[in-house]
């Protein structure tokens, strides 16, 4: 991320390690395998995210059953991954949720890409404030 210009999200690693364990515990969270290496992960998390209960500048599209993709990385080696999550996230719900850094351009774009609508701001359990992006394919 920080090769991208996205220094500041990730920072603190031993958060998004114990959020990734937790998310791990949960069943929540997913790997992507090529050739038995682990080349991607995300977490999909169904059910009522806590920091989506407020959004600042903006509303959601709609209050139906959404997933939520979280912590979503894949090695400079994949490529397509958001795609990916986003399509297993489709056969959950018919409306996924997911939040970025303003310094995540390619997370953004690629966000825009596949039909997701900026709604406004939220704010991680960090206090740490997040672009939130929706998407509803049955509106």
């Amino acid at each position: 991320m920080k090769l991208h210009g996205n220094p500041n999200q990730w920072e603190d690693m031993d958060r998004v390690m114990r959020k990734t364990r937790e998310d791990i515990d949960k069943g929540d969270s997913y790997v992507l395998l090529e050739d038995g290496v682990i080349e991607a992960v995300f977490t999909l998390a169904l059910g009522i995210d806590p920091t989506y209960l407020y959004i600042e500048d903006g509303a959601w599209l709609n209050d139906k059953p959404y997933v939520t993709i979280h912590r979503i990385g894949s090695s400079f080696r994949y490529h397509g991954i958001l795609k990916e999550a986003v399509d297993l996230a489709l056969t959950m719900a018919s409306d996924v949720r997911v939040d970025t850094s303003v310094d995540n351009a390619p997370m953004r774009n690629g966000l825009t890409k596949l039909g997701f609508l900026y709604c406004g701001i939220i704010y991680i359990d960090t206090g740490e404030s997040r672009l939130a992006y929706h998407l509803s394919t049955n509106p």
